[in-house]
């Protein structure tokens, strides 16, 4: 294990952990590598199926490590290739973010399917003040979640997003009390652990590859990727239905 990322697991629950506090979680080459391992045993692991990515030290990620790349380290771009966000996890992964999620660190959190944010977490390309381009799918993702005014006055100006209006404009999922993010989102995926994991997926990718498709062309994804669901998960979890299990909230 690589000390600048930490692996920690209860059971389905994956905790990934950028342990580089003392630069608030920057990632130089060494890290980012080591995260992309990570994120590959997550994946590769049968027993996960949801994962956590947390900062250590109260802050989420910082982005590159410029002092890095200011040594003359070549920058490869995250989102290139086979970098570590080149494409969705292939099943669910968690952004709790307290403290700053900025440059890269932004470009991160969106690759999540979910951002829990503390009160007092800000999200910001900070990068733009040193010259450092975004590499990491941040002009991608950004404008294809918030949309492209609101991605653009963060792109252009460098200006801090709090928590509260992150959850406004659809940044983050949801806030919680500062010191809490960790615990609610590791609460979180248990919960989604506890649920039929097929259904769950494919409802997932579809979501992402409809993304650009025709409204005809994505229904017919749709129904492509719940087939598997119908067969071998759907009349189970009716049959339980029928019986009074799974109502009022509760995994069936």
């Amino acid at each position: 294990m690589n000390p600048k990322i930490l692996t920690e697991k209860s059971g389905p629950v994956t905790t990934i952990i950028i342990n580089r506090p003392e630069v608030r979680n920057a990632l130089d080459r060494e890290a980012t590598a080591a995260l992309g391992a990570a994120i590959r045993a997550f994946e590769e692991d049968d027993e996960a199926r949801v994962a956590v990515l947390f900062g250590a030290g109260g802050a989420f990620c910082a982005g590159a490590d410029l002092k890095e790349l200011a040594d003359g380290a070549e920058y490869d771009a995250w989102a290139g290739c086979d970098g570590p966000l080149s494409r969705p996890a292939r099943k669910p992964i968690i952004a709790a973010v307290a403290g700053h999620a900025c440059a890269g660190g932004l470009g991160l959190a969106l690759w999540c399917d979910i951002r829990i944010a503390e009160d007092s977490a800000s999200f910001a390309v900070l990068s733009r003040r040193w010259g450092v381009p975004m590499s990491d799918g941040t002009t991608v993702r950004l404008p294809r979640l918030i949309g492209t005014s609101l991605a653009l006055d963060m792109l252009l100006t460098a200006r801090m997003v709090s928590a509260t209006e992150a959850l406004q404009m659809g940044l983050a999922s949801r806030v919680v009390p500062d010191g809490s993010v960790r615990a609610a989102a590791e609460a979180l995926a248990a919960t989604m652990a506890a649920f039929p994991q097929i259904a769950m997926n494919s409802d997932r990718e579809s979501v992402y590859r409809q993304d650009g498709a025709s409204m005809g062309d994505a229904l017919e994804i749709e129904a492509e990727l719940a087939e598997r669901a119908k067969r071998i998960e759907a009349k189970a979890g009716a049959t339980r239905f029928a019986s009074g299990m799974g109502r009022h909230g509760a995994v069936a």
